[in-house]
């Protein structure tokens, strides 16, 4: 390790990396697990995207399936077998490998399952985990120079308990004003399956939190969840508030350079 606590730069390279990138991200912002494989490259982390990774299993075990979620586990377990570190641009996943698998793992009886599953599940990383407390670094020389606030997802904040790392990370932002968002630590209402089971509730918590960040006069929502983005998205867009949402990895990838 190097003198300031952070890994020394062969220690960076030597790391066997993994993109988790999530069904939502694969399916609808492809770009947002491209960004997060660009910005690691440039702080020197070669990352693998191993093909056979499919669902965290995170909706079935959510919604009471956790005995139809063992071979979705299983599958999460074998493909990222041999990694030091699997990397998520979602709080939501990286909080569901790290503590449902075990849930899931433990119920099925099967002890070598839940032993495989304690060693892979401690090597998930939310990206703001990774960028901070596994390579040491919270400016990555983003340049991003528009007003901004930022949204602590609910699995982010509770169950990862990621904390100030996001804002850390954004507060180094060259050229970007990051102003408080009142309420913060609201839910947004999306939830998943929530938002389709409960969707006038779901609504209502979404109106409140895109009341808040407009008050912001930010030009762009920042957040670790595109799940939840993709809800505020709507909400936003409906009222023609002019505010774009952004990924906490779109938003550190971008340079001076991209202008």
């Amino acid at each position: 390790m190097s003198s300031l606590g952070g890994p020394t730069s062969m220690e960076v390279i030597c790391l066997r990396v993994a993109l988790m990138v999530t069904c939502l991200n694969d399916a609808l912002f492809p770009e947002t697990g491209r960004n997060v494989v660009r910005l690691l490259e440039r702080l020197g982390v070669s990352v693998d995207f191993p093909a056979a990774q499919t669902c965290c299993a995170q909706p079935m075990i959510n919604t009471g399936y956790l005995d139809e979620a063992v071979p979705v586990v299983r599958n999460f377990i074998d493909a990222f077998a041999g990694y030091d570190a699997i990397v998520t641009p979602s709080g939501s996943c990286a909080g569901s490998v790290r503590y449902q698998h075990g849930i899931v793992t433990l119920r099925s009886g099967d002890v070598g399952l839940a032993d495989a599953s304690r060693i892979i599940s401690a090597r998930a990383y939310e990206l703001s985990e990774f960028l901070i407390d596994v390579l040491g670094v919270e400016d990555v020389g983003a340049y991003f120079p528009h007003q901004i606030t930022y949204h602590p997802t609910c699995h982010s904040l509770r169950l990862l308990g990621v904390g100030d790392r996001p804002l850390r990370l954004l507060n180094a932002v060259r050229g970007a004003t990051l102003v408080d968002l009142p309420d913060a630590d609201q839910c947004c209402g999306f939830g998943g399956t929530f938002a389709v089971k409960n969707s006038d509730t779901s609504v209502a918590m979404g109106l409140d939190k895109v009341k808040n960040v407009r008050a912001t006069e930010s030009e762009v929502l920042v957040a670790g969840d595109r799940s939840c983005l993709m809800h505020l998205d709507g909400l936003l867009a409906r009222q023609r508030s002019g505010i774009r949402v952004m990924h906490l990895a779109d938003v550190l990838v971008c340079t001076e350079a991209d202008r």
